[in-house]
């Protein structure tokens, strides 16, 4: 297995028989030893929780897959952490984008003179640069365009399929009693096609969820929703 490219909490690797994989690692966004998925560094390892968190993002990209959406997702290994997937080219360096359903994270600090935490939003989509030492930066779909990052056109189909899968997984949460607040997504291009495929992974650690008013770690969103699809 060769590393092809080493991130926080997860790694794409090259298998022996060429193949694409992500492995998931046991670290956890966050600082000071509290889950954040906002942050842009590691700020704890709970032993198991690469598994934990692949072992939901298979639960769910088999929904997706079930919907009709297009993903780069194959199959998951999640006894050895590893997800096989299609490749993919990412637009620019990387791109991140955000569905929020209410008003929490990055979103409260930049517009708290004008909203209040947990305020909700109309499912707002909003896309970042992924750059950890800038902070992430919202950019606009028109300088998207000019940069030649995202076409007006792929910007669009980029928020049309974020709305749908930020709602089934929101739709899914809510049949348990889960409220979710905000996901983050990342997309690419299929070399071969050009068509725009989800890829990366939809676990705890790139959304928030609340129970009772209470945010839920992703060792325990993991176990709360796949506990529940067991019944």
């Amino acid at each position: 297995m060769k590393t092809l490219y080493t991130g926080k909490t997860k790694n794409v690797v090259e298998l022996d028989n060429g193949q694409t994989a992500l492995y998931f690692k046991d670290d956890m966004t966050g600082k000071d030893g509290v889950f954040d998925p906002g942050e842009n560094q590691v700020g704890l390892t709970v032993e198991g929780a690469g598994q934990k968190g692949l072992a939901l993002t298979e639960y769910f990209f088999e929904q997706i897959k079930a919907a009709g959406i297009p993903t780069h997702f194959l199959e998951a290994d999640v006894a050895n952490r590893l997800m096989l997937v299609k490749p993919a080219d990412v637009f620019g360096q990387g791109l991140e984008v955000i569905c929020r359903f209410r008003a929490v994270g990055s979103f409260l600090k930049r517009y708290e003179d004008y909203v209040v935490e947990g305020q909700e939003l109309p499912g707002f989509v909003e896309i970042t640069l992924k750059n950890d030492t800038k902070g992430d930066p919202v950019i606009s779909k028109e300088a998207l365009d000019i940069l030649g990052i995202l076409s007006a056109n792929e910007y669009e189909r980029v928020r049309e399929l974020t709305l749908q899968v930020a709602e089934l997984i929101q739709a899914d949460l809510a049949e348990i009693g889960l409220d979710l607040y905000d996901i983050k997504f990342e997309f690419g291009r299929d070399p071969a096609t050009g068509e725009i495929l989800l890829i990366d992974e939809i676990s705890g650690g790139n959304m928030r969820v609340y129970e009772a008013g209470q945010v839920l770690d992703p060792f325990d969103l993991s176990e709360r929703v796949l506990e529940a699809r067991k019944s």
